[in-house]
């Protein structure tokens, strides 16, 4: 008897957990515009529903993420959307209060998407558009990675068993694409790595069809030569993920 009610336990437990991991978005649509001449900010994201550890923590980073792209002033510590929003729209009207008859409403728009799940990981894409006046606005996009098991957001450090080892097969991939010599720098053709050599971008993420690594505008390149990306196939990077992804 003692057997069976462990055994049962067990399972408890194993549902359970795999319960916890499993997770249901709902889309979060906010649209803070408030008059024709105020700043126009909209705001479309997944919003994981339910108490679960990972769900709450993929809610609070895209909560950060977002404030950090509005929060106009780095003197403001905006501890909700709402706020920063309040800060992006305060720049706006300082701006038009010193330049009437220059400043351009200003824009912001961010949207968001699951671009990849499995039972362990999950990575959320993040766009954002942003014009705060000049010629054009700024485009970009970052990646959020979680480790559904442990219900934590991954830094880039932790995807890789050893990320020198990945850089190096990284840079092969990249110069292999870009039509960059084997033997050449890496900026002789045109890039702009700094110290004229190669590094892993800030946003690596992870597609259906691999590990994406995602360069934005002005990371290594002109803004007229956009974003600068290259995809990986799982296949070819399984030996140098900590987690296997799903192929």
């Amino acid at each position: 008897m003692r057997i069976h009610t462990t055994a049962l336990l067990l399972l408890v437990f194993l549902i359970g957990c795999q319960e916890e991991r499993n997770l249901t978005f709902e889309t979060l649509d906010l649209d803070e515009t408030r008059c024709s001449e105020c700043p126009e900010v909209v705001i479309h994201i997944p919003k994981a529903v339910g108490k679960s550890k990972v769900g709450q923590t993929v809610n609070t980073a895209l909560q950060e993420e977002i404030i950090e792209i509005l929060n106009y002033d780095d003197e403001v510590e905006a501890s909700s959307i709402k706020e920063a929003v309040k800060s992006f729209s305060q720049g706006y009207w300082e701006i038009k209060k010193l330049y009437p008859e220059e400043a351009s409403v200003w824009e912001a728009t961010i949207k968001g998407a699951v671009s990849y799940e499995d039972d362990e990981l999950l990575t959320i894409e993040l766009d954002s558009y942003l014009f705060t006046g000049g010629a054009h606005g700024y485009s970009s996009k970052r990646y959020l990675n979680f480790d559904k098991v442990k219900g934590k957001e991954l830094e880039n450090r932790e995807l890789f068993r050893d990320r020198k080892e990945f850089e190096a097969f990284a840079e092969q991939k990249f110069r292999s694409q870009e039509n960059i010599p084997l033997d050449g720098p890496i900026n002789s053709t045109g890039f702009m790595f700094e110290s004229d050599t190669f590094h892993l971008p800030e946003n690596i993420g992870f597609t259906e069809a691999g590990i994406k690594l995602l360069y934005n505008p002005y990371e290594v390149a002109s803004y007229a030569d956009g974003p600068i990306e290259i995809i990986l196939p799982f296949e070819d990077i399984a030996p140098f993920l900590v987690k296997k992804a799903r192929l």
